[in-house]
């Protein structure tokens, strides 16, 4: 029986098109809530230029978001931490009655499709465990690393392709002692596979950590499939980081296809070193128009200005052209060199693509802002006199991009920025850790040197993942939302940080967390729930 799924699936073709614009989408549907225009949430931070921004929320605004009229709506238990950013559809139907459905994954391997709109528990619309045939999930012991703690299995945002209705997700497990990465195509009025699942493996020629007879081998022990997946042109790209950075590890990007789940290419950007993880606190690769993947990688070797293959601490420009997976363009700081035994990673933030602009924007562990052109990269600069540990360092002059601002400019960075077009101009927003959250104007493809506003709190460590919620550009309607380690969900006015709109506990924290905001409601994933909140009557 084909799945019914009104008529959202109906325009997912043009969604699936759009969505690589930056531009979050809507659709016509028919739900129980309304007939008006709902926005779904199909992928990390709303689109794949990872902007954050939902510019389609006609419900929540700064008039109604305090603590009279916004709060706490429902809270579902889930069996492990939710990791992953909830997913939302609108107007699904599922044995036969229509809901708008948000989609939460844990480190339990187990996925659920919740309803959304009710207002005390329920049972799930559908629950899929991975852990069948004796599987378990893959303990902090099994890899030496308690990062997640006690436990490993759905850790990277999935990805959901309405065209075909699917949900795509990679499952972690344990099978009698083997470590086993799976990656599912989901029916998502169901919850059952639509295809069989593939087991992740990948090798490539190189001479680096590990290397066996001049081959890479794929090692799901040493690997954490960190980052959000990105779904581009019908395939789907995972990206790997490490376990607390135990060798030997590599980065790796693999392709897969969405229809047959063929494995179809494979990067790696360490192949004659290591490590150079790609995990960006849980961001997923960015992607323009033209199929160019963006992205960031951790502390590891760096020589391709010399010919290399090793891109440590650099931002990379991937073509997808022709089914490969090749670099066709980089940015790497001037003091990787500093940077990389000091542990500060470059790609401890994510990559965010500006909309209406050839830029993209990010910063790392020294709370470093780099705005980028995405044609002309920069590269590397040598600079002569570079002694780490000295003033030297923290030059803002010898990098070849658009702009640059100093370290410290706000605190490091384990997230990626929020970006917001508002009725007095163009908005990017960071929250360092240990920092407050600010804002910088964006005016001709640059920042302000100074934040134009910033919250009253501080977050600890990592900070906060902010995304914007706003009515396109109508005044009173931006609204900035993050979830920190104080167990706290705040929002804020977008268009002056100072004010603080609402503040609410949530019963606990998981790191990196990224709330989201779709159709009245903000979902936030804890370590052992999804809370739901929005207007109270």
């Amino acid at each position: 029986m084909r799945p019914t799924i009104s008529l959202f699936v109906r325009v997912g073709l043009l969604l699936a098109v759009v969505l690589a614009t930056g531009s979050l989408v809507t659709c016509e549907i028919h739900s129980r809530a309304s007939a008006a225009t709902i926005s779904p949430v199909l992928t990390y931070k709303y689109n794949t230029s990872r902007t954050g921004q939902n510019s389609n929320e006609t419900i929540l605004n700064t008039s109604n978001v305090n603590a009279t009229q916004f709060g706490r709506r429902v809270s579902y238990p889930v069996d492990g931490q939710v990791y992953a950013e909830p997913l939302f559809m609108p107007g699904l139907t599922i044995n036969g009655h229509t809901h708008n459905v948000v989609f939460v994954e844990t480190e339990h391997d187990s996925v659920y499709a919740f309803d959304a709109d009710q207002k005390s528990a329920i049972a799930p619309l559908w629950h899929k465990s991975f852990l069948i045939n004796g599987a378990k999930t893959v303990s902090s012991s099994d890899v030496n690393c308690s990062d997640i703690s006690p436990q490993y299995g759905i850790t990277g945002t999935p990805v959901t392709d309405p065209a075909s209705a699917t949900l795509y997700v990679v499952a972690y497990t344990n099978e009698n002692g083997t470590l086993i990465f799976r990656l599912h195509a989901l029916n998502i009025t169901t919850g059952q596979d639509k295809v069989t699942p593939v087991v992740i493996t990948a090798s490539v020629k190189g001479t680096g950590d590990g290397s066996v007879n001049g081959v890479i081998t794929f090692n799901p022990v040493h690997q954490l499939q960190r980052g959000a997946l990105l779904l581009l042109n019908g395939t789907i790209y995972i990206s790997f980081g490490s376990h607390c950075d135990l060798f030997p590890f590599h980065s790796w990007m693999l392709a897969y296809n969405s229809s047959t789940l063929h494995h179809s290419a494979t990067y790696n950007d360490s192949r004659n070193g290591s490590n150079s993880g790609i995990w960006e606190a849980g961001n997923g690769p960015a992607t323009d128009t033209s199929g160019n993947i963006f992205l960031a990688t951790g502390n590891g070797k760096f020589d391709l200005n010399s010919g290399g293959a090793d891109a440590g601490d650099t931002m990379l420009k991937l073509s997808t052209t022709n089914g490969a997976i090749t670099r066709a363009g980089y940015f790497t700081p001037f003091n990787q060199s500093c940077l990389n035994p000091k542990d500060f990673d470059l790609g401890s933030g994510g990559v965010m693509l500006l909309p209406n602009t050839n830029e993209l924007v990010q910063a790392g562990k020294e709370g470093r802002i780099y705005v980028v052109n995405r044609t002309n990269m920069g590269k590397y600069t040598v600079d002569p006199n570079l002694q780490c540990g000295t003033s030297e360092e923290n030059r803002t002059d010898i990098d070849n991009i658009v702009q640059e601002l100093a370290p410290g400019t706000i605190g490091g960075m384990w997230s990626s920025p929020a970006y917001w077009n508002g009725p007095n101009g163009s908005y990017v927003y960071f929250s360092g850790s240990g920092d407050n959250t600010k804002a910088f104007k964006l005016t001709n493809g640059k920042l302000s040197t100074s934040p134009t506003s910033h919250t009253p709190e501080t977050s600890g460590f990592p900070g906060a993942n902010p995304v914007i919620s706003s009515n396109g550009t109508t005044a009173g309607t931006g609204i900035l939302w993050e979830v920190d380690s104080s167990k706290t969900l705040r929002a804020y006015n977008a268009a002056n940080l100072a004010t603080r709109l609402f503040s609410g506990s949530v019963p606990s924290y998981v790191k990196f967390s990224v709330p989201t905001v779709a159709n009245g409601r903000v979902f936030v994933g804890t370590q052992g729930t999804l809370e739901i909140y929005g207007l109270l009557n």
